[in-house]
């Protein structure tokens, strides 16, 4: 008989491709990770690991027991989803991964809300972008993530993984006060092929999706700022020294000096919220529910028109 803890061990590894990810993962030393393969292999009988180089790769065997301990994990939690659903208590842990616009705008009043319906509930929370929480999604390091999918860089969700739609978002171009199309209520991307722009880091999603956007407008957009987080991206639109694309969801406020205007075409994202199919229970239901009434209250008092 394999011991679960065991197994959780050989998964991590082989999820996240060594001993330290492994142990970051689990909350635990590399050590500690190190004595629970150890035991394994002398209950499964077989070398599981080997040296690769500075460091550890599984071998046939451990390929073997790996997807086992797969199954046998997501089995796990399909039971306890399948006895928390004959209660419907909703306790327990809740962890959650979001973007950032909605970590802002969203989160705060809906886990406010959930807390007090739910004061059992014990909710841990951590901002990243899809390509941070998806992973963390399948490799059940989260129970939950929210989101974006713009219509130009849709999200590519697993098999595994159910999804709500909160609502969809559009974005706007913020322009400098002093920019020549700032008066306009609508202005087509083309016409701003000679402006600089801010933008997140270069290699994450929001960074490709706006140069995408911007190339399929038939030019190369110049970003002169690289910057994460649309408040701090606005603050260096108002100070003449790039454009914006930012999400109505994204703008609390908007800084003097800054004019918003509608885009062509339109540009929308829609915002999800995802968790795993097999460890869907009655906490991830209320969160979802909590953050689709947030999230539509949001979306109705966005601004919407020029400003």
């Amino acid at each position: 008989m394999f011991n679960v803890e065991r197994l959780r061990a050989l998964h991590a590894v082989a999820a996240h491709g060594s001993v330290a990810l492994a142990a970051s993962v689990l909350h635990v030393t590399p050590s500690g990770v190190s004595q629970q393969l150890a035991k394994l292999e002398r209950e499964a009988g077989h070398q599981l690991l080997e040296q690769h180089g500075r460091g550890v790769r599984l071998t046939a065997a451990g390929h073997v027991l790996a997807k086992h301990a797969s199954e046998i994990l997501s089995r796990m939690s399909e039971a306890q989803s399948d006895l928390d659903g004959l209660s419907e208590k909703i306790l327990g842990p809740l962890r959650i991964g979001s973007i950032s616009t909605v970590l802002r705008a969203v989160v705060p009043g809906a886990l406010s809300a959930l807390h007090r319906r739910h004061p059992r509930l014990e909710v841990t929370l951590r901002e990243g972008e899809a390509e941070e929480t998806l992973p963390a999604l399948v490799g059940r390091e989260l129970d939950l993530a929210v989101l974006e999918s713009w219509d130009r860089l849709p999200a590519q969700l697993p098999a595994e993984v159910g999804y709500r739609r909160l609502c969809t978002d559009t974005a706007d171009v913020a322009l400098p006060e002093q920019h020549r199309l700032a008066h306009r209520t609508t202005v087509s991307l083309h016409e701003l092929a000679d402006t600089p722009w801010v933008s997140w880091a270069t290699g994450t999603a929001c960074h490709e999706w706006l140069v995408q956007t911007l190339r399929a407008q038939e030019f190369e957009p110049r970003i002169t700022c690289n910057v994460a987080g649309y408040p701090t991206q606005l603050e260096l639109v108002a100070a003449n020294l790039a454009a914006a694309l930012v999400p109505r969801l994204a703008r609390d406020s908007v800084p003097g000096g800054v004019a918003v205007v509608r885009t062509r075409p339109v540009l929308q994202r829609q915002v999800l919220a995802v968790w795993r199919t097999d460890s869907e229970r009655p906490a991830i239901r209320a969160c979802v529910d909590a953050l689709a009434t947030v999230t539509e209250q949001q979306t109705l008092a966005a601004p919407q028109d020029h400003q």
